[in-house]
């Protein structure tokens, strides 16, 4: 009877301690199970929220650069290094074209244009606008709103029904309200940045309206058929031998692409903005119509004469002058000059 007390006494004890182990070991297992789970999901869920963090900021990214059409400042030859390297003849000549901006024109710096088909009347008007210039002198003395509806009724050109707007390609009824509001949009901001006189604040004001792709548009549009307009009032000059006309319309007129107003808005005007750019004779007109100098480097011709070309090349003394720089005459930048 000692032998099975002493038994029962030493078992006991290592059965009731293995009950109690079985019991912590599942609690230990199932506590376990959980933390890993927590962890399993916590981890699932840092890794969905960064994967989400990470969506949302590249979609902001890119709508942010998409809707800045004239990029900040950027250094001269930091951004001829960059665009320009290798040692191939045509890289060379470019490095060279913009060295000698840098040192012999004073362009230290530049500003992007974002490369579409707007973009030479995207680098002209907003050097307009964040300069100040104010409307050219012809357009003081009428109402550029009033435009579209006197080609429309008072010289019959009902054909401007075809008149398409860039990349939308719209032609229709609606032509002359769509027209209308472009002409509005112009003159509103125009208008407004112009009498603006804090630099700073016209500066803001600027990089505000270049932002909204629409806006800009209609800008562009407007500017697009100032151009038809004073086509159409100089072929009718040529053909009633009145007054004579600047020299450039002729130019224009005898292209075949744009041998009367309706052959230049279908064969030319309506594609601007969509499939082609300005070329150099529209760019001519260009200058005239808004009485600037527009002052172009053409990096490609560099060490020839055709380095530095103005349009127009006739000019008065008040009007203002604005420059833009090309590598191809197809796509500018805004050149930034510091003495």
């Amino acid at each position: 009877s000692g032998r099975h007390e002493v038994r029962f006494w030493t078992t006991a004890p290592k059965q009731s301690l293995c009950l109690m182990w079985q019991k912590v070991k599942v609690k230990l297992m199932l506590s376990m199970s959980f933390l890993v789970a927590v962890f399993w999901y916590c981890r699932r869920l840092y890794s969905f929220l960064a994967q989400l963090l990470k969506r949302w900021s590249n979609y902001l990214q890119r709508k942010l650069i998409r809707n800045l059409s004239v990029l900040t400042e950027v250094d001269l030859l930091g951004y001829s290094a960059r665009e320009w390297k290798g040692e191939t003849k045509q890289a060379k000549h470019m490095r060279e074209a913009y060295e000698e901006l840098f040192w012999s024109y004073h362009v230290k710096y530049l500003r992007q244009v974002r490369r579409d088909n707007y973009c030479v009347l995207r680098a002209v008007l907003f050097q307009i606008f964040s300069q100040g210039i104010p409307f050219p002198s012809w357009m003081k003395e009428r109402d550029i709103v009033k435009l579209p509806e006197k080609l429309l009724y008072s010289q019959g050109c009902n054909w401007i029904q075809q008149y398409s707007f860039g990349p939308e390609r719209y032609t229709g009824p609606n032509v002359f309200g769509k027209l209308r509001k472009c002409m509005e949009t112009l003159k509103t901001n125009w208008t407004e940045i112009s009498a603006t006189k804090d630099h700073e604040e016209r500066g803001n004001m600027c990089n505000t309206l270049f932002s909204d792709e629409s806006k800009e548009h209609r800008l562009y549009e407007a500017i697009k058929f100032i151009m038809l307009y004073e086509v159409v009032e100089a072929y009718e000059q040529i053909k009633n031998r009145e007054e004579p006309v600047h020299n450039l319309f002729s130019l224009l007129l005898a292209r075949d692409s744009s041998s009367d107003p309706l052959s230049f808005m279908m064969n030319r005007l309506n594609s601007i903005g969509d499939s082609i750019c300005l070329d150099q004779v529209e760019l001519f007109l260009l200058g005239y119509l808004l009485e600037v100098k527009i002052r172009v480097y053409r990096l490609h011709r560099f060490n020839t004469e055709e380095f530095k070309v103005n349009y127009p090349d006739e000019y008065r003394r008040e009007w203002n002058e604005i420059s833009l720089l090309t590598e191809d005459d197809r796509y500018y930048h805004i050149p930034l000059f510091r003495t």
